[in-house]
């Protein structure tokens, strides 16, 4: 058999992100592993100036854990007392949105992508997450992309969920289902 003198490029083997975007991050990744991973669990203040360095928008009070994992800091908007434990995934090729007193748990993972499987590139598609004021994603679950976790809602431990949770309730399972109303905080 004759090998074609055309030569397809496999779709396949094109990266998703371009040339700066893939520098960026690399950048991104000395400084994590040099800088931003070593330092001790405290120095809270020290890795939201280097998140910020990178163009995270921080307010004040963010507690990000040394272990926690932050994809794209440019993509990363927290308003002030966030929590990022320690293992905790940003995967943000788009704008993540963490709002006031919100916290992410160990291990939890915010997906803000996917594949288009039925694209014969299998191209990338983005999409922004929020999680609003005092809501709490649960160690090990995980929020996939285009989703909003509503004020006070709670994402309970190694659950996942595609779709938006509403406010000041529960949510468990694989998919996540609501299990309860959470009582609602007086908000200051």
């Amino acid at each position: 058999m004759e090998k074609s003198a055309v030569v397809k490029e496999d779709p396949y083997s094109k990266p998703a992100m371009s040339l700066l975007n893939r520098l960026a991050r690399s950048l991104w990744g000395f400084f994590y592993i040099t800088l931003f991973r070593p330092s001790p669990r405290p120095f809270h203040v020290w890795r939201s100036m280097l998140l910020r360095l990178f163009g995270a928008k921080l307010g004040s009070g963010c507690h990000i854990y040394p272990k926690s994992k932050i994809w794209a800091p440019w993509n990363l908007i927290c308003e002030d007392v966030v929590a990022i434990a320690d293992g905790a995934i940003i995967y943000n090729p788009d704008t993540i949105t963490i709002m006031s007193h919100a916290t992410i748990s160990q291990d939890a993972y915010l997906c803000g992508a996917s594949h288009d499987y039925d694209d014969p590139a299998f191209s990338m598609i983005s999409r922004p997450i929020t999680i609003e004021a005092y809501a709490w994603i649960c160690a090990r679950s995980s929020v996939l992309p285009g989703v909003t976790i509503k004020e006070g809602a709670v994402l309970a431990l190694g659950s996942v969920t595609s779709k938006d949770l509403e406010p000041w309730s529960v949510y468990a399972g694989m998919p996540a289902k609501k299990i309860k109303d959470r009582k609602q905080h007086e908000l200051k």
